[in-house]
């Protein structure tokens, strides 16, 4: 009887120490994806940053041609550089801002050919669209690290361990509802 109760209580310290250690590594990986959720939040924003300063030196350089406007812009992106999105909603908050102050500066463009075939202007638009494809990569990265921590926050048993330490789901980044509707229409465009 005394092998028997030693074997029962060795079992239930061998399953006690499997149990713990699973959750250390769980704890463990929580952590380290929501470090990279987080860093590629931060990601998104210097890039976003990056973009405001493009667009600001591209708004100077239309103050040469439309003095109100400009200076309109100027002042509205002078007051959205340096905001720091640290969740998935301020990201989709800001990246709208900053399609509205990109259309109207594309608009100033439009109306003055002698700004948009300006080699200072194209290059700041381009360097807007650098960034902007910066952005879009990061929210690819965001947004690939957030499924796997929904899915060790959703998993069993996983979301044992995610729930005790309070983990929870990452909100994804959304494509931009205007965005998707702004695709040219190819069968109208092929006549079909």
């Amino acid at each position: 009887m005394g092998t028997a109760l030693a074997l029962i209580f060795g079992l239930i310290i061998f399953l006690v120490v499997v149990v713990l250690l699973y959750i250390y590594n769980t704890q463990r990986k929580l952590v380290s994806i929501d470090e990279l959720c987080k860093n590629a939040l931060s990601q998104i924003a210097v890039q976003l940053n990056s973009r405001w300063d493009a667009l600001l030196a591209a708004a100077k350089l239309a103050a040469q041609y439309s003095k109100h406007e400009s200076e309109t812009l100027i002042n509205v992106i002078n007051a959205r550089r340096g905001a720091t999105a640290t969740t998935a909603e301020e990201v989709q908050q800001q990246q709208g801002e900053l399609s509205q102050v990109l259309g109207r500066l594309l608009a100033i463009g439009e109306a003055y050919p002698d700004l948009k075939a300006s080699d200072l202007f194209s290059k700041a638009m381009d360097s807007v669209n650098s960034y902007e494809e910066n952005v879009r990569m990061s929210r690819m990265v965001y947004n690939d690290t957030a499924t796997k921590m929904n899915r060790l926050v959703r998993m069993w048993p996983s979301s044992f361990v995610a729930s005790m330490l309070n983990f929870r789901e990452k909100d994804y980044l959304k494509v931009d509802e205007e965005k998707k509707t702004n695709y040219p229409n190819l069968d109208e465009a092929f006549g079909k």
